[in-house]
């Protein structure tokens, strides 16, 4: 009997260790790790920078709170901030990230109606699920009304924008709902009607920064400027943390009292975070994004011919391949074959595989999977 509740739907395996790219299961079998846990262990298992850093923090202070001066938030928000005029508010979550940028916005404007995507997926917390539009998810909780729904990529979204609204809040590559990349003069066009209405743009980087897409924040790759950016995720590859960062000005919205949280910004998870920030150079990033050119050449050639396949699609080394057939036994097969990946919306493969995966190990993996969706 489990003494849990049924929130999820689990896999019989156990994993309890890692190496590299790999995860170890209670059994001693391995698998190549195309999902990274869901996008947070993208350095890996065991990176030897991370881990020194975890247990060098860890013999000194493991909590203090936020009453009390953090150097290394500090030097965190630095890296995240990239030099810009920016303030960085530390939370445990996307989720939480994504409460904080909601409470930012409607204080900062005054105006409490946003604006959402139509697929898109920003949390489950009651602010977060709110503008997450999923029936499923949102079905017995009386969600937050104040929010429109509008479609992803579609000019009627730009339409529909118009100065009642705090903010627009969007994923440039939506990940939970299947791994849709925002087109780029779309997204321009309606960061710029927003900015000139004064509605707050909101880019939710909690599963695509943090070098996911060969870029530290997807967005910089379509050529604007959020308001408002909210990361989570890979950010301590795997300890709990989240970050909304902010243009200066919204700070006047927010004073001592204004918002706040227990753990976020944990001296232990803010040395992991640092010490990941400072690996994604600009060679790390330049070789995640020539691994996610390689790894789609593969994928596209691969599947010409694979009637299972109705479409690529992704950034970087965040790929969705939305199938015909049932995705579920797929995952399976693979699991099978010592392979984990995800699902998403649209019965999509989603691949999120650890950043630092060698290109032989990733053709090989990629090799797997399409042979197993060709058994589909």
């Amino acid at each position: 009997m489990s003494h849990l509740f049924e929130t999820y739907a689990r896999s019989d395996i156990e994993l309890v260790d890692g190496h590299d790219a790999y995860v170890v299961d209670a059994l001693g079998n391995e698998y190549l790790d195309f999902g990274a846990g869901i996008g947070v262990m993208n350095l890996g298992y065991h990176p030897s920078s991370v881990q020194a850093a975890v247990e060098k923090q860890i013999k000194g202070i493991w909590h203090t709170s936020n009453l009390y001066k953090s150097t290394l938030q500090e030097r965190v928000a630095g890296l995240l901030t990239q030099g810009t005029d920016r303030l960085v508010f530390f939370a445990n979550s996307g989720a939480e990230a994504n409460e904080a940028a909601l409470k930012l916005a409607r204080r900062y404007t005054g105006k409490h109606k946003i604006m959402n995507f139509a697929q898109a997926f920003h949390g489950r917390t009651y602010g977060a699920l709110s503008l997450t539009p999923v029936t499923a998810y949102q079905a017995g909780y009386g969600v937050d009304q104040d929010v429109v729904t509008v479609p992803f990529n579609q000019q009627a979204a730009i339409d529909q924008l118009d100065d009642t609204c705090a903010a627009v809040i969007l994923e440039v590559v939506q990940g939970e709902g299947g791994i849709h990349v925002a087109d780029r003069s779309w997204l321009q066009r309606l960061v710029n009607k927003a900015q000139h209405l004064g509605v707050l743009v909101i880019v939710d980087e909690v599963q695509s920064g943090m070098g996911r897409t060969g870029s530290l924040y997807a967005y910089e790759q379509f050529d604007i400027v959020p308001d408002i950016v909210t990361v989570a995720k890979a950010l301590a590859n795997g300890l709990p943390v989240g970050a909304m960062i902010g243009q200066a000005k919204l700070g006047t919205a927010f004073q001592p009292g204004s918002h706040g949280t227990t753990f976020g910004g944990n001296p232990v998870v803010m040395a992991s975070a640092y010490a990941v920030l400072q690996s994604l150079t600009p060679e790390f990033l330049a070789d995640v994004q020539q691994k996610g050119l390689a790894i789609m050449h593969d994928l596209v050639q691969g599947s010409q011919n694979l009637q299972q396949v109705k479409a690529v699609r992704g950034l970087g080394l965040m790929i969705g391949i939305e199938l015909t057939t049932d995705v579920q036994p797929v995952l399976m097969k693979l699991r099978e074959r010592g392979i984990l990946a995800l699902a998403a919306q649209g019965n999509t493969l989603r691949l999120l595989p650890v950043l630092t995966m060698d290109e032989q190990e990733m053709h090989a993996g990629v090799m797997a999977i399409l042979t197993t969706i060709g058994e589909a």
